[in-house]
C-alpha cells in the first residue's frame, strides 16, 4: 500500500518516459512511477515524441543521475536514441535554473547584483558576495555542495560545465539555491581566502525544455555537444554570427587547448576549406577580440595567418593542424556555434 501511495504522490512531481512510463512499478525496495522503453525503430524527434504520446506517455524526461542510470540500463544499446528535451531558440526564451535537481530558482530568492541579470549572451553565474551573469567558459574556482549538508570551495580553475561535472562526481552538485550559494557558510569560507573571490555557483539558464512540460533543471551534456558545427551551411562571418545567436548561443570561442581540440573534431566534416569561429579583428582598439569582449591569450595561428585589418575575422582550417587564418568577413564558409 504504501509502495502505491508513493507511487501516486510521485506522479506529481516526477512525470516522464521516452523510453517511457508505466505507473506503480516497483523494483526490489525502491518505488518509480515510471518505467523507461527504448523503441528500436528509427524516427526524427519529432516522430518520436508523436509515437511515444500516441503509444505511451511521452518521450523521458531525467530528473537526476539516479534516472540518467534507470535510462542506461533500459537498454544495451550503445548508439544514440532521442530523450524529451529540446531547445526553443531566442534568448527571450531563456530560464533560470539551480544545477541540483529539486531546488526551484524563483525571483524572490537571489543574490544579484545591481543591474543583474543583463541580457547578454553570459548564461552562467559566478559570484563574490553578489551574483553576476558570465559567459559559462570562463575559468573560475567553484563551490560544490554534498549530501551532508557543506560546502566546499574548490581551488581548480574549471569553466562551468566543467565544474559541474566535477561536483558530481566528487560530491554531490555545485552550490545550489540560497542556503548553499549565499547562506552563512558561504560566506565564511569565501572570506577565509583573505579576500572574496569569484566563484561558479550552480545557476545557469538556457533555452531547453521537456517535452512532457516537466519543468527539471538536469542536464547530463557531453561537452562535445556544446558546439553545433554548420558544415553545409556557408554564410559570412557576421550572417554565421546572427545564426548563432538566433538559434544556440554564439559563434564559438576557443580559449584552450582542450576546446581547441573539440572544435577540430567538429571542423572535420567542413564543406568549406575553413570555418568561422567567434573571433574578429577590431579597428577601434587595434586588435583581435573574441565576440564575448575577451582578449586572446589562448593562440593557434597559422604561419603568417594573422593580419591585423579591419574587417578581418578568424576561420580554422578544414584539415591539416587545423590552424587559424584571417579571412575577410565577407567570404562564405561552414562555422561553429557554442550551444551555452
Amino acid at each position: 500500500m504504501s509502495c502505491l501511495l508513493a507511487s501516486v504522490l510521485s506522479l506529481f512531481f516526477h512525470i516522464i518516459a521516452n523510453i517511457l512510463l508505466l505507473l506503480g512499478q516497483c523494483f526490489f525496495a525502491t518505488c518509480y512511477p515510471y518505467k523507461y522503453h527504448f523503441i528500436r525503430e528509427n524516427k526524427t524527434w519529432e516522430e518520436a515524441q508523436k509515437y511515444c504520446r500516441e503509444n505511451y506517455a511521452d518521450l523521458a524526461s531525467v530528473f537526476d543521475m539516479a534516472d540518467m542510470v534507470r535510462l542506461r540500463e533500459s537498454t544495451e544499446y550503445e548508439g544514440k536514441a532521442w530523450i524529451g528535451l529540446f531547445s526553443n531558440p531566442g534568448k527571450e526564451n531563456r530560464m533560470w535554473h539551480w544545477s541540483l535537481p529539486g531546488v526551484k530558482y524563483t525571483e524572490r530568492e537571489t543574490g544579484w547584483g545591481r543591474s543583474e541579470p543583463g541580457d547578454l549572451h553570459e548564461n552562467c553565474v559566478k559570484t563574490r558576495g553578489n551574483w553576476t551573469h558570465a559567459i559559462c567558459e570562463n575559468t573560475l574556482w567553484f563551490i560544490c555542495y554534498d549530501d551532508g549538508k557543506s560546502i566546499h570551495l574548490i581551488k581548480k580553475m574549471m569553466t562551468w560545465t566543467k565544474a559541474q561535472n566535477y561536483c558530481r562526481d566528487h560530491y554531490t552538485d555545485l552550490a545550489s539555491g540560497l542556503d548553499q550559494a549565499d547562506g552563512e557558510e558561504f560566506k565564511i569560507l569565501n572570506k577565509s581566502q583573505g579576500s572574496l573571490m569569484n566563484v561558479w555557483i550552480g545557476l545557469f539558464r538556457d533555452t531547453w525544455r521537456w517535452s512532457d512540460g516537466s519543468n527539471f533543471s538536469f542536464r547530463h551534456w557531453n561537452m562535445e555537444s556544446f558546439y553545433d558545427g554548420q558544415n553545409n551551411k556557408k554564410c559570412t562571418w557576421e550572417e554565421a554570427l546572427d545564426y548563432c545567436r538566433l538559434n544556440h548561443t554564439d559563434l564559438v570561442s576557443i580559449t584552450n587547448p582542450h576546446q581547441q581540440r573539440v572544435v577540430e573534431r567538429r571542423t572535420k566534416n567542413a564543406s568549406s576549406p575553413y570555418v568561422w569561429v567567434g573571433l574578429r579583428y577590431t579597428c577601434v582598439m587595434n586588435l583581435w577580440l573574441w565576440i564575448s569582449d575577451r582578449v586572446v591569450c589562448y593562440e593557434n595561428w597559422a604561419d603568417k595567418g594573422k593580419i591585423d585589418e579591419c574587417h578581418r575575422c578568424a576561420a580554422m582550417e578544414r584539415g591539416g593542424r587545423y590552424q587559424w587564418v584571417s579571412k575577410s568577413e565577407y567570404e562564405k564558409y561552414n562555422f561553429i556555434c557554442s550551444k551555452q
